[in-house]
């Protein structure tokens, strides 16, 4: 399935958003800024990406974190997963926080977070006195489900 992304690229921007490998499910984003940023431990930071969007109705904009800069440097986004919404039209920012030791430094034009564009269902709200018992699950949550996976044919 394919979907149109309108992107209009702002004076600052680095790159475009593209594909890395034909198998990636996310396009990179990168930092649309002149001089490097330096985000230290514990600390966020808004970074420009250089691009507005046009995100067909009934879509939604996920920006997601790298796993690489989670990984290695402790990087990651402030709101975990941020959504662009389809009548959004402002530019594209990510916000990013420093869980590591280390202070980070972005360079204009790296790769900071990926963006996939996701199917977004529009759902009608019914109002009900109760709710279709659950079989299994009921109101348990929280980790009630238990910790560990039993496997198929595996002995206790």
């Amino acid at each position: 399935m394919n979907v149109t992304l309108k992107v209009k690229r702002l004076p600052h921007c680095k790159n475009l958003p593209a594909y890395a490998t034909s198998g990636s499910a996310g396009m990179d984003l990168t930092a649309a800024i002149e001089q490097p940023v330096t985000v230290e431990p514990n600390k966020r930071a808004q970074i420009p990406t250089g691009i507005q969007v046009e995100i067909p109705e009934g879509y939604e904009g996920q920006v997601r974190p790298r796993s690489g800069l989670a990984h290695k440097a402790g990087i990651s986004l402030t709101n975990c997963v941020g959504t662009i919404d389809s009548d959004y039209r402002g530019e594209v920012c990510v916000l990013i926080i420093n869980h590591g030791e280390q202070a980070y430094t972005f360079q204009p034009g790296e790769k900071i977070a990926q963006l996939l564009i996701t199917p977004v269902p529009r759902v009608e709200i019914v109002e009900v006195e109760e709710l279709a018992a659950s079989h299994e699950r009921g109101e348990g949550g929280f980790g009630s489900t238990g910790k560990l996976i039993q496997a198929a044919g595996a002995r206790a």
